[in-house]
């Protein structure tokens, strides 16, 4: 009887440090996997993050040029919801904020009293901070951060690389002419930021 008991002690023994021998492995295994989830998921926003910064930057350096020395019959005014719905989410709700409120302001103030002394490139960018500052939280949350906002900007750079490359005579010719090499690279990187999205929300 004794060596019965010894046994069922024994296998009860045996089965309990098994038992918490599996629970240890399953909780390592669980930690790994949670560690990696942590890390890809880490490094997907801050690559959404960064290439949001590079689009924005990149339709901000279109616009100038169109008001400068590129001039085209592009509608470049296309820019300015392509910025509103790629600039990174911090400089947006900045922009949203008291500081973008006062900036709108001003500009329609200028607008209304001193038209003359308005100057006709400073239109486009009161029309992005007005359009930042006035635009519902349906348009400023929920579209750009879903697919409507992705779809949005694709559609917008398919556009200007089309107009551009037709403008151009060709794509080889698009890199060949004076400002050719900047202007395409520009518009090229207008497809980093939703393109990256596209594959993030795939992945």
């Amino acid at each position: 009887m004794a060596r019965n008991d010894f046994l069922s002690w024994t296998t009860d023994d045996m089965t309990t440090q098994l038992w918490n021998s599996n629970m240890n492995e399953l909780k390592v295994v669980a930690q790994a996997m949670f560690d990696h989830a942590y890390t890809k998921l880490g490094s997907l926003e801050f690559g959404t993050y960064f290439l949001s910064w590079i689009a924005s930057f990149s339709a901000i350096y279109l616009l100038i040029l169109d008001r400068t020395n590129w001039r085209s019959n592009m509608l470049t005014s296309l820019l300015v919801p392509y910025i509103f719905f790629s600039l990174p989410p911090s400089l947006l709700h900045f922009l949203r904020g008291q500081f973008g409120m006062w900036v709108a302001f001003v500009a329609v103030v200028l607008r209304l009293f001193f038209p003359r002394h308005f100057p006709d490139w400073l239109e486009m960018p009161r029309s992005l901070i007005l359009l930042l500052v006035v635009a519902p939280n349906l348009f400023a949350d929920e579209f750009r951060d879903s697919w409507v906002g992705v779809a949005i900007c694709l559609l917008i750079g398919c556009y200007l690389l089309q107009e551009h490359v037709r403008a151009s005579g060709g794509f080889r010719n698009s890199f060949m002419q004076s400002h050719g090499i900047s202007n395409t690279i520009g518009i090229l990187l207008l497809f980093v930021y939703p393109v990256w999205r596209l594959v993030t929300h795939l992945v």
